[in-house]
């Protein structure tokens, strides 16, 4: 297959006008339509080989549910969701756009000729997809520095031209972009020329890209762009906004090191000829990935004074390129393989930090990322990397305890995506423990060989298949290359969901020289699994340290471990550790019977679960002082908090003192010394925690209370310095207030803080200082009905009040880099209104959090609007973020919202608030049902808050479905709904949202719906997505409540799936037209067996029921839910 683009840019009118050309070669006889996706854009005509094609465009994922439908639970709206995404999916050989081959062409259909579709269209002001920054300042376009790029979640390239929109789908592409002459456009390929227009005004940029590439890897960026090629690799090419080309040369001055690690593990070139990274404003997320370019935000740009977003661009940077091998080169079969692709790109990622930031730091973020997932996972039920659908009613929803359906991409919530990509690689290191790092890397080389072989051929379909990676071929390319049977690891985190959760404790007997240890499991809360297998065991002990691997058979609790040592503490011997150092240990503290110093559990991560083991304090300390690993290290800081004693703030002030220990490690021992100082509160001598040590290595000496002119050059003492302020305002004295003496140090280092012989900038130590007065802030003591005024401030509140003034009126003379101090002062500014110290008003975070102010800063001002309409139960701010999150230019912004609000959401489904009232419900709901079709992580979003907000069932706020009656027409009188049970619990009342009066007997018309078939075109009438979606959620027989089954309504009445009914039959017996007949030949044989024992209620209704459906079917193809299909000349007759 074989594609051609061309577009024509218009930037002030922020449209597109362009042209699509596929090649097509049919491989089955008779190929008359041809489905394509495609959304937003307006279709002009459609040619196949110079013939004009009718086509048919209709996208139900404009609007989920029909508007008229008054259903409102997130149970409906999820599976009707779904159906859909099903409904439009290229996996499935779906699409918006449907295009009938003339028949002139069938004929060659036989011969196998090749088709050419032609299909030409415009966007105008695309709300997604493509993204127009125009800067509202003076100047033309390019002086404006107006810009426009592509952007999208997973497969999203169907908001900006018509295609195939699926990753498996493969070709080679040509691409033409015509934009102003000041402009440089920038897509995927090799650039082969660019050429003028007759009046210079514009320039066409001709792109090829003879790789093989799936649609959804395209994309495009125009903009007046500052170029710079790579010195050291002149195949690479950056491009940046204008006047930021210093920072960009700064940025980009590492990443040939990259190439090279990656190029030398996987033992490959880079697959593509040339690479581009290019800078844009209002980026939707900080890196995307694209055949042989990636678009990253301009924020992650930084100058050689920056010393903390050094680490991240350069994470940045690692993987964006791990994406570019796996994930653009080598896409994937479908949605269930993401997970190998997602898996394989971070793994190698993981590969580059432990090579550049250090064994410490890698483990360290594995532990990190560990933690978040079996977080997410305890919370929320299982993240499931494989799913497999069909077969069965449990197979269709593997996922129960979710609210959004993992059969697509697009109705995944976006922090399940993130957590489900964090999984992914951390089982792919899991694997590596089981079959070795050299063979993993010569897994990722076969597949890497396999594919470039396969890229460079010429059109054969089933040869670039191998460009396709599925979990069936990645396993049976591990099996060849290791010969080992991973099988059951796969079972166990890939093919179901959820972690383990260890609890451990142990006994000494000293008698058999044994260490007792017991491991417990609980599989019975959600998220969890029961794990059988081995499991490793770290003892330290005096003799050294020694591994033991138990195996967790089904019952067994207690396993007996034999001591090497007997316990003999009066020889005085080094200690060998871990790591072979032979260290003095101080012994005074260890018991006298046992020769054990630490135990560790699974000390190599190499099972996805959470620990929770229990040891003496002085165990913890030891494993604190002398254990080298820094997971270690980090678990006892986290136990020692339990255990206030003067042993461990010994111990932990000495971690503080090392220079050798890694510095996140004496980072979290900060906030550990001043948490042990606040229970020690009475017993605690000499100066506050950390005063002391800081005032060593920090301060003059000649003058303890002033603080050292800056030099950062050794990074560990830059943390170290900015932290430990931090958590010094976090002591708080008997009264639980702030010692006096601790914000006065504060306040000096604010004051005499002194940068300018310093290389480096001091802006986010500054920002960490305003944190720490924002730290040392504790509730206002009111006096009765006396008004907060600034007047009246207590004094110390006052000086702090000063300062962080002081600080934002700089900022705005002076402001630092990435704006950290501004965004510093307004939490700060927050914490003091929360603590009663300043009236609450949220106009100053509001004046903010407009559009025009940098990023950071407005995400830290939306964080306290949306802090403030939960605490002061504000229904203005909350229109005021929901108007934001409509109308707001930057999409970033608009998912930030809804995720703060979904994070600290102003009332819970478990709570009465007069905040949660109808007209609320109806703007969600109309926000997730068509307000968002133009962004799938909005929409996603926006479900995410709705479910926060009001659960699964019917919103508790909203009166009653009128439906304890059932009008009965002709006869002029109510009859009681059978689906009302008396005893109404609170789930029955929602329940009786969903159970629609399903007892109206709809059969013996199910051939009305025939009147609409178009004899002389066989095309699918629009309808027939919507009989899909109808078909979709009966299959989906979920019940309401997850979990429970419905209650057993009149079993004569209820046999049917709960969701599904659609609720406009409810009052009007009219059945809206909507529903399309396919939804009675459901029916059909429920209804049977009904009708005998329903007979007497309904005999008139039936008739007059029939009357309406005859009508309503010629009504529907002009129905909202159809109206949509935009049909060409030809059909209309």
């Amino acid at each position: 297959m074989n594609r051609k683009k061309d577009k024509g840019f218009e930037s002030p009118r922020k449209s597109v006008i362009g042209f699509v050309e596929l090649t097509i070669f049919p491989t089955v006889v008779n190929l008359n339509r041809i489905k394509l996706n495609s959304k937003q854009c307006r279709i002009y005509r459609v040619r196949v080989n110079d013939l004009e094609a009718p086509f048919i465009y209709n996208d139900p994922t404009l609007e989920v549910c029909h508007h008229e439908s008054k259903q409102r639970n997130l149970n409906y709206f999820s599976s009707a969701y779904t159906a859909a995404v099903s409904a439009v999916d290229p996996d499935a050989g779906h699409g918006e756009l449907v295009i009938k081959v003339p028949s002139e062409l069938w004929k060659q259909g036989d011969e196998m000729n090749v088709l050419k579709v032609y299909i030409e269209f415009s966007l105008d002001q695309p709300k997604g997809g493509l993204h127009f920054v125009v800067p509202d300042v003076e100047g033309s376009m390019a002086e404006r520095g107006a810009h426009v790029f592509s952007f999208g979640y997973q497969n999203s390239t169907r908001f900006w031209f018509p295609c195939v929109d699926s990753y498996s789908e493969l070709c080679t592409w040509k691409l033409e972009f015509t934009v102003d002459a000041s402009m440089v456009a920038v897509s995927c390929g090799d650039l082969v020329e660019t050429v003028y227009t007759h009046d210079m005004r514009k320039k066409t940029f001709h792109y090829v890209l003879p790789i093989p590439t799936a649609a959804s890897n395209i994309s495009l960026s125009v903009g007046p762009f500052e170029i710079l090629v790579d010195p050291y690799m002149h195949e690479v090419t950056h491009f940046c906004l204008p006047q930021l080309l210093p920072l960009l040369k700064h940025s980009m001055s590492y990443l040939h090191e990259i190439f090279e690690f990656y190029e030398e593990i996987l033992t490959c070139r880079y697959p593509y000829s040339c690479f581009k990274t290019v800078f844009v404003d209002e980026a939707y997320v900080q890196v995307s990935s694209y055949a042989s370019m990636s678009i990253f935000s301009t924020n992650l740009l930084h100058s050689a004074m920056i010393i903390d977003q050094t680490p991240l661009t350069r994470q940045c940077l690692a993987q964006a390129l791990a994406q570019q091998f796996f994930g653009c080169f080598i896409s994937r079969m479908s949605w269930a393989d993401e997970w190998v692709l997602k898996g394989i790109s971070g793994y190698i990622y993981g590969l580059y930090l432990k090579k550049t930031f250090g064994v410490n730091q890698y483990r360290h973020w594995i532990k990190e990322e560990l933690d978040k997932m079996v977080e997410y996972e305890l919370k929320m039920g299982g993240v499931l990397l494989h799913p497999t659908f069909g077969g069965g009613k449990d197979k269709d929803n593997p996922t129960p305890h979710l609210h959004f359906s993992i059969k697509h991409p697009h109705t995944l919530s976006w922090k399940y995506y993130k957590m489900f990509q964090c999984k992914a690689h951390l089982v792919m290191r899991l694997i590596e423990n089981r079959i070795s790092m050299e063979f993993m890397l010569q897994v990722f080389n076969k597949l890497l060989s396999l594919a470039s072989t396969a890229s460079s051929q010429k059109y054969q379909s089933h040869m670039w298949s191998q460009m396709l990676v599925s979990t069936h071929s990645f396993l049976k390319s591990i099996s060849n290359v290791s010969g080992k049977d991973i099988g059951p690891l796969i079972k166990q985190w890939v093919d179901q969901s959820a972690v383990v959760k260890f609890f451990g404790s142990f006994a000494f007997n000293r008698k058999r020289n044994v260490l007792e240890l017991e491991i417990r499991q609980d599989y019975t809360s959600s998220g969890t699994q029961k794990y059988v297998g081995p499991i490793k065991v770290t003892v330290q002990e005096l003799d050294g340290s020694f591994n033991h691997t138990l195996q967790i058979e089904e019952n067994s609790l207690k396993h007996d471990i034999p001591c090497h040592s007997k316990s003999r503490r009066n020889k005085k011997k080094k200690i060998p550790l871990m790591n072979g150092e032979e260290v003095d240990m101080d012994l005074s503290a260890m018991d006298a019977d046992s020769p054990l110093l630490w135990i560790r559990i699974d000390p190599d991560m190499s099972i996805l679960r959470k620990v929770e083991f229990e040891q003496a304090d002085f165990m913890w300390q030891y494993q604190l002082r002398y254990e080298r690993d820094v997971v270690a290290q980090e678990e006892s800081i986290l136990a020692l908090e339990k255990f206030p004693t003067p042993a461990s703030r010994l111990a932990l002030t000495d971690i503080l003192e090392q220079d050798q220990c890694f510095y996140k490690v004496r980072q979290g021992a900060c906030f550990c010394l001043a948490k042990i100082a606040n229970s020690m509160m009475s017993t605690w001598t000499g100066p506050p925690a950390m005063k002391s040590l800081f005032t060593r290595m920090f301060c003059c000496k000649s003058c303890p209370n002033i603080v050292k002119t800056n030099t950062f050059i050794s990074f560990q003492s830059y943390f170290l310095q900015k932290t430990m302020p931090v958590a010094m305002a976090q002591l708080r004295d008997i009264q639980n207030l702030c010692p006096k003496d601790v914000l006065n140090f504060i306040l000096d280092l604010i004051k005499y803080n002194d940068n300018r012989k310093n290389k480096f900038s001091d802006n986010y130590y500054r920002a960490e200082l305003i944190d720490a007065l924002t730290n040392s802030l504790t509730p206002a003591i009111s006096i009765s009905n006396e008004v907060r005024t600034v007047d009246n401030l207590n004094g110390d509140v006052r000086l702090i009040l000063e300062e962080i003034t002081r600080s934002l009126n700089m900022e705005k003379l002076l402001p630092s880099y990435r704006n950290t101090i501004t965004v510093s002062c307004l939490r700060a500014i927050r914490m003091l209104q929360k603590n009663g110290h300043i009236p609450s008003d949220p106009s100053l975070f509001k004046s903010y959090a407009e559009y025009g102010h940098f990023v950071d800063v407005r995400v830290a001002a939306l964080e306290a609007v949306v802090d403030y309409t939960r605490v002061d139960r504000s229904s203005v701010e909350l229109q005021w973020l929901l108007n934001m999150v409509q109308n707001d230019p930057a999409h970033y912004i608009r998912h930030k919202i809804l995720s703060m609000l979904g994070k600290n959401p102003p009332f819970t489904k478990a709570a009465e608030s007069p905040l949660c009232n109808e007209a609320l419900v109806d703007q969600l709901w109309k926000l997730m049902n068509s307000g968002t079709s133009h962004d799938w992580r909005l929409r996603c979003d926006a479900v995410n808050l709705y479910y926060t907000l009001f659960g699964l069932t019917r919103p508790s706020c909203l009166p009653l479905p009128e439906l304890g009656l059932v009008l009965n027409l002709k006869e002029k009188k109510a009859v009681l709904n059978p689906t009302i049970k008396p005893e109404q619990g609170p789930d029955t009342t929602e329940m009786t949202g969903n159970t629609m009066g399903v007892h109206i007997p709809v059969m013996g018309f199910t051939s009305s719906f025939n009147t609409m078939e178009e004899d002389e075109i066989d095309m699918e009438s629009p309808h027939d997505s919507q009989a899909f979606i109808h078909h979709h959620l009966n299959i989906l027989e979920r019940p309401s409540t997850p979990g429970k089954e419905p209650p057993a309504v009149d079993q004569a009445v209820l046999s049917l799936p709960v969701t599904p009914l659609p609720s406009s039959f409810s009052k009007e017996s009219t059945s809206s037209s909507k529903h399309s007949g396919d939804h009675h030949h459901h029916h059909h044989h429920h209804e049977h067996k009904k009708k005998k024992k329903k007979k007497h209620k309904h005999k008139h209704k039936h008739k007059h029921e029939s009357k309406d459906k005859e009508r309503d079917s010629h009504a529907f193809s002009n129905s909202p839910a159809s109206g949509r299909s935009v049909r060409s000349p030809s059909m209309s007759d």
